[in-house]
């Protein structure tokens, strides 16, 4: 843009044409959905039923956040927030307070929040102090002139918002500092990592949400990878590879995210459903289950249209999961068969 302002005929413009596509227009009267995930890469070994009873209640708990929101009138972009934080919250996933360490021993994360009504989004990476990274990605959104703001320059940001930081020790987990302390074993001895809990990419929040007056949002939030090297970034801030949301489609990706990035994942989905008025669950599943694992990438995704159909595609063991559709019934999952 080179610096220039858009005016407000152009800008009403673009707004215009993001709430409207071929397949209809935002109506005041949408049955609000709303879907999160806890991340792919779920082995079966590791989940006894004390395991999968801890981590369903948490789903359930941001889930019911989320949807509140949505049943309150409020915006699709409020409700992803408010699930997401629940999980950021939660040691249980690798986000937030669960975070996992760096090579170095530290934790970096990012988020990821997009408007698919407006087109507008905001992401941060490889922040070290901010409790809730999607409350700051937000905040990127709705409050800077960026979209993508990193490290000490996003935690300085956070300061000039009154976005709490907590000292590094609020991340420390026995039990993610153990799958380093393995991960670097493994490192000295240069051999592949053998336990595949700590090698997995897979370790993501996210969700999807379609509020009453037919807006979506998607937003993402991460810990990243065990045992990451030289600030690596992966996809969940890039808008368009692990999170994207427009005027049809809203989707929050998790897997090995160098592959997210390279297919450009979640905006070809998109693209997909609202220009080539491809149905949901088949862009979905062609990108997920099949552009991505022919590269050598795996994982799985969230998304929601403007009708509120849901798609929940992965190519692993199973994917931490928990929705609400048109009908208003609450589900949780972790296994089954990659849809529902």
């Amino acid at each position: 843009m080179n610096g220039r302002r858009i005016g407000p005929k152009v800008m009403a413009v673009g707004v215009l044409a993001a709430c409207l596509w071929s397949g209809g227009q935002a109506r005041a009267d949408t049955v609000p959905v709303m879907v999160i995930h806890g991340g792919a890469g779920v082995i079966k070994a590791d989940m006894s039923a004390e395991r999968q009873q801890i981590v369903k209640a948490a789903l359930a708990r941001a889930l019911q956040a989320g949807y509140a929101a949505l049943k309150a009138g409020q915006p699709a972009k409020d409700a992803v927030v408010a699930a997401i934080r629940v999980l950021e919250d939660d040691p249980n996933f690798n986000a937030g307070k669960g975070a996992v360490f760096t090579h170095d021993g530290h934790n970096e994360m990012d988020a990821a929040i997009m408007d698919g009504a407006t087109l507008q989004a905001g992401a941060v990476a490889g922040v070290q102090h901010v409790r809730n990274p999607i409350t700051l990605a937000r905040a990127v959104m709705e409050q800077s002139k960026h979209v993508l703001l990193i490290g000490a320059g996003a935690e300085a940001f956070a300061q000039t918002q009154k976005i709490p930081l907590v000292d590094s020790s609020y991340f420390w987990t026995q039990h993610r500092w153990d799958q380093l302390q393995k991960a670097l074993k493994e490192d000295a001895a240069h051999s592949q990592h053998a336990d595949e809990t700590t090698d997995r990419h897979f370790g993501t929040v996210g969700a999807v949400a379609l509020d009453r007056e037919g807006h979506l949002a998607a937003g993402t939030s991460t810990g990243g990878m065990t045992d990451k090297l030289w600030g690596r970034v992966g996809d969940s801030p890039l808008i368009g590879a692990g999170t994207y949301a427009n005027a049809g489609c809203a989707m929050s990706g998790t897997g090995w995210g160098e592959f997210y990035i390279r297919t450009v994942a979640a905006h070809e989905i998109c693209m997909r459903v609202t220009a080539m008025h491809e149905a949901l669950d088949h862009a979905a599943q062609d990108v997920i289950n099949h552009e991505i694992p022919a590269l050598g990438g795996d994982g799985g995704a969230i998304l929601v249209d403007a009708q509120g159909d849901i798609a929940m595609p992965f190519n692993t063991s199973g994917m931490y999961r928990a929705w609400v559709g048109r009908d208003g019934v609450s589900h949780v999952a972790i296994f089954g068969d990659g849809k529902k």
